[in-house]
């Protein structure tokens, strides 16, 4: 049982980066709580109130402001991260408010998302979120955390760029690290990438389930949507993944399909959305696990509405050498029009590729909710194309 238990740790952290002895790295899992180590120093840079005072936060980040949150130098690990912003989401919109991170130097970011989608919630809403490297806690899902641990060798810059077109009232933080004097030579780096799309549906229309006649093939990924396109080696470690239906069809009969270090077709094929984030017969349940879950499901007509489902790579991470294409098909063959957006997490080998931009504000406005006017409205039009029978009942061919 003890070979057994430190195999499953040593597979965990591998998984986020760190492979081989686990002394060596300065983790602080239960595997290594009770090693002493003597060539670390536990470090914080935070928001405190640097006269004494109790008033510890950024007040007043102007509209448009880049705002740095860290900055260091040398070699490093983070592994703790807390955030909390006023006011709330409601009035403060968290998919306009960008996070980026900085290694080594490098003049672009490794990580670029809104912030409320980064730690695990979209649309701007401000609900509860519990996996293991990310969570969002009270009150009222406003505390956003992560425990990711982040590597560096030549320093580290964190910042938030404000654009929401109104001043951040408050931004309280913590950014908690070990300094160390020399980081091992096989540390990845952390990367993160937020995507969105509106996408299209079939010229023959949203033929999901046959229900307008026989369906299509897709068996090269034609057409899906993109979780993560990384130059490098490296390991996928997981997603993020917000989905709004403007109809009640299931959205979810769409395939997974990955391609690794360049192959032509999908390297690893999956059966459908629900069956890549580890559940099954199209849910709609509240699920946490700290590898995978639904942590916002609609309470609309059948699947319409607004669901986030997460699934983190913790102990079977996706491998690479040189490249990896993380897609997904929007409904069976590429059929459903969606709201999409996803955050995709990995570890990628230094030299560091630079990211695709994520689209300006307005490309990623998420789309209103669909209500029982906007339904009924399309009733009044269908009655009308045939005949304009008082009596017809919604479901007459």
């Amino acid at each position: 049982m003890v070979r057994r238990y430190l195999v499953l740790m040593l597979s965990f952290l591998s998984a986020i980066g760190y492979s081989g002895s686990v002394a060596a790295r300065g983790r602080s899992d239960l595997s290594d709580l009770a090693c002493i180590h003597t060539d670390f120093k536990t470090k914080r840079v935070s928001s405190y109130d640097r006269t004494g005072g109790n008033n510890d936060r950024f007040e007043n980040i102007k509209a448009g402001e880049v705002r740095e949150l860290f900055n260091v130098k040398g070699a490093g690990m983070i592994n703790h991260i807390w955030i909390t912003i006023a006011p709330p989401p409601e009035l403060l919109n968290r998919n306009n408010i960008i996070l980026r991170m900085y290694w080594d130097g490098n003049p672009f970011a490794s990580v670029e998302s809104p912030i409320g989608a980064f730690f695990g919630q979209g649309w701007s809403e401000s609900y509860s979120f519990v996996s293991l490297p990310l969570a969002v806690g009270p009150k009222e899902g406003r505390a956003l955390v992560s425990y990711f641990v982040m590597p560096f060798s030549k320093g580290a810059k964190i910042e938030i760029e404000n654009q929401t077109g109104r001043n951040i009232g408050a931004f309280y933080y913590y950014v908690d690290y070990v300094e160390v004097k020399e980081l091992p030579k096989d540390m990845g780096r952390f990367c993160a990438w937020y995507n969105h799309e509106l996408t299209e549906a079939l010229p023959e229309g949203e033929n999901e389930w046959r229900t307008l006649g026989q369906q299509g093939k897709n068996p090269r990924g034609d057409g899906n949507y993109l979780i993560a396109d990384i130059k490098g080696k490296g390991h996928f470690v997981g997603v993020n993944y917000y989905v709004h239906s403007p109809t009640s069809m299931w959205y979810g009969e769409g395939d997974d399909m990955i391609f690794i270090d360049g192959d032509r077709m999908p390297t690893l094929h999956g059966t459908g959305t629900e069956d890549y984030f580890n559940t099954s017969w199209c849910p709609k349940t509240l699920f946490t696990h700290p590898y995978y879950g639904y942590a916002r499901v609609n309470d609309d007509l059948g699947w319409l509405g607004r669901t986030h489902v997460y699934r983190f790579h913790i102990s079977d991470p996706i491998y690479f050498d040189k490249s990896l294409k993380f897609t997904i098909e929007h409904g069976h063959n590429n059929c459903l029009t969606l709201d999409l957006a996803s955050v995709a997490y990995w570890y990628q080998a230094p030299p560091m590729a630079k990211l695709p931009p994520i689209g300006d504000k307005e490309s990623r406005k998420p789309k209103p909710f669909i209500k029982p006017a906007d339904i009924h409205r399309w009733r009044h039009e269908w009655r009308k194309t045939h005949g304009d029978d008082s009596r017809l009942w919604g479901n007459e061919r």
